[in-house]
Parts: C-alpha cells; sequence; structure tokens
C-alpha cells in the first residue's frame, strides 16, 4: 500500500500556477501606484527633516526594526514600509510575468528588470543613511525611482496589447519630437532634483548641500521648463495637423494641462522661498507628468492583432507564389 502511494506521488507531476494578462496588468498597476506613492513618502521624508529619522540601515534605530513613537522616526519609517510594498509588489510581477500563459519573454525581461531596480533602491537608500543624506545620493534615489515607474508603466501597457512589433500610428518625424519632449523632461526633472538638493530642505539637521547658487540653478531650470511647455504646444499643433488619433491627442493635452500646474507650483514655490507644502505638491506634479508623458509616448505606437500581424506575414510568399 505505501509503494503503491508512493508510485501515485511520483507519477504525479509538481504543477506551478498559470497567469493571465488581466493578472499581469492589474499586478503593474499596483506597482505604478505603489511608485507614486513611493515618490510623495519621499518627498515627506525630505521635506519635514526626517531623513535621519531612522538612523540604522536595514533596522530603524538600534536593532529595533520599528519606529519610536516621535514625528521624525514615524515618517521616516512609513516611508521605508511603502518600500517594503513595492518591492513585494516588483517580485510578485516577475512571478507573474514569468507564469503567465501563454508565456512572453518581454514582459518576464521587464518584471525582471523592475526586481533589479529596486534591490538597487534598497542599496542606494541604505547608502543614503550611511552617508548622512548626501545630496548626489538623494537626487540619484528620485532619479532611479523615475526610471523604474516609467517601466511599470511599460508593463501595464504591453500587458494589455498583443506581443507583435510596434508599428507607429504617426511619422517617424513626430516619433522623434515626442523623444525630444521625453528627454527635455528628463532634464528639467534632472535640474530639479539639483535645486532641491541646493535648497532649504537638506532632509535633515547637518546633511550637506549641493554648492551652487540656489537662485541661478531655480532659474536655469524654469528656463527649460519653459522650453518644454513650449515644444509641447507645438508638437501638439503638429500631430492636430498630421491628423493624429483622438487617444494621441488627448494624452498631448493632458501633458500640457499639467505643465500648467505645474509652472504654476514651481514658481509659487520660487516666490515662496522654497515652501515645504508647495514642493510635496510639485513633486506628485512631477511624477504625475512622467506617468502622462510616458503613456503618451507609448500611444503612438499601436500593436497589430497576432492573427492580421501573422497575414500580413504571409502576403509576400503568396505574392511570390502568384508571380511564379
Amino acid at each position: 500500500m505505501v509503494a503503491r502511494a508512493a508510485q501515485a506521488y511520483h507519477s504525479e507531476a509538481v504543477r506551478l500556477p498559470h497567469f493571465s494578462s488581466a493578472t499581469v496588468r492589474k499586478v503593474a498597476l499596483a506597482l505604478v501606484i505603489s511608485y507614486a506613492l513611493l515618490v510623495v513618502s519621499g518627498g515627506a521624508v525630505r521635506l519635514t527633516g526626517s531623513g535621519l529619522g531612522c538612523p540604522d540601515w536595514p533596522s530603524c534605530y538600534q536593532h529595533h526594526l520599528t519606529a519610536v513613537s516621535s514625528f521624525h522616526p514615524l515618517i521616516e519609517f512609513v516611508n521605508r514600509l511603502v518600500t517594503v510594498a513595492v518591492t513585494v509588489l516588483s517580485l510578485a510581477a516577475l512571478a507573474v510575468t514569468a507564469l503567465r500563459r501563454p508565456p512572453r519573454r518581454d514582459l518576464t525581461l521587464i518584471g525582471a528588470g523592475l526586481v533589479g531596480g529596486i534591490v538597487a533602491q534598497i542599496v542606494l537608500g541604505g547608502l543614503v543613511v550611511l552617508f548622512k543624506l548626501n545630496p548626489y545620493l538623494v537626487a540619484l534615489h528620485f532619479v532611479l525611482t523615475i526610471v523604474i515607474l516609467a517601466n511599470a508603466i511599460l508593463l501595464y501597457h504591453l500587458s494589455g496589447a498583443d506581443p507583435t512589433p510596434a508599428e507607429p500610428v504617426v511619422g517617424r518625424d513626430l516619433v522623434r519630437l515626442a523623444r525630444l519632449q521625453l528627454g527635455t523632461l528628463g532634464l528639467v526633472t534632472l535640474l530639479g532634483t539639483v535645486v532641491t538638493g541646493a535648497g532649504p530642505h537638506a532632509g535633515g539637521a547637518g546633511a550637506k548641500r549641493i554648492p551652487i547658487a540656489f537662485r541661478d540653478i531655480a532659474e536655469l531650470h524654469s528656463s527649460i521648463a519653459l522650453f518644454l511647455i513650449g515644444l509641447t504646444l507645438a508638437s501638439q499643433f503638429a500631430f492636430h495637423h498630421a491628423k493624429a488619433p483622438p487617444d494621441v491627442l488627448r494624452r498631448g493635452r493632458l501633458m500640457i494641462e499639467v505643465m500648467a500646474i505645474q509652472g504654476v507650483l514651481g514658481y509659487t514655490q520660487y516666490f515662496l522661498h522654497d515652501a515645504a507644502w508647495v514642493v510635496e505638491f510639485h513633486l506628485a506634479g512631477v511624477t504625475t507628468l512622467w506617468i502622462a508623458g510616458v503613456g503618451y509616448y507609448l500611444s503612438l505606437h499601436r500593436h497589430a492583432p497576432e492573427a492580421t500581424a501573422g497575414a500580413r506575414s504571409m502576403q509576400p510568399a503568396a505574392a511570390f507564389a502568384v508571380g511564379s
């Protein structure tokens, strides 16, 4: 009887769970939201001077995992909890993409990249604490968050599309124009981190600042931001003239609206001498702008249904057969 049970056990293969495209898409959406929360909570840490509220890493204080019941440690601890949620969701993204049926290598690679990104974030966060809020490391920490956020948006987009090559829905020159917009947005974001690094919000007592005149870097940041707004307005006219699909035009208008709000917040921040509450809204705005911008660029491409793509690939062979 024992032998029969053992034989039955060995004859049954262990089956791993399978996940659908809908599950991958839901995990990706949760990851996008969690990364947006990570930016906001990280900004709260810096703007309240709570950067060293948990002076140890990976524990919070003297080998204690949780924070003590005081303001600064709790703010920093909440940010670390959001990081834990992001880590769990990144691992979940890798799992559901690897076990998706039918399998898709592109989604699995993005899932692996998300896990690699959060590992880099954790290590970089530890270095930020160990080096007492070095402003360059803090800036790099924020930029890396935006990069991983963009990858999560890409996973969300591709998980709902057919696994066929992306085809532009507008001309190549317009696609290049959109790339210039995203590149300019990246430059504006990078300069914004320098502005914050040179401003009064060091993130904690005794933290160093970037040795550059705050007014000069703020004016450079605003000048490039105004160029980005003008470029986006011109692009919208170009897309409208080229009769781009309605979804592209709608996403372009959304970018202009978010940029206008960001512009108002930026000048308010400057004239109120970098007021903390305005900076926090500005951080939330740049996160929203990146979500809108990446979605805008992805809308310039479409993935034909697999059946249509297969029919297209067979057309040259059929024509050759007829001609012969």
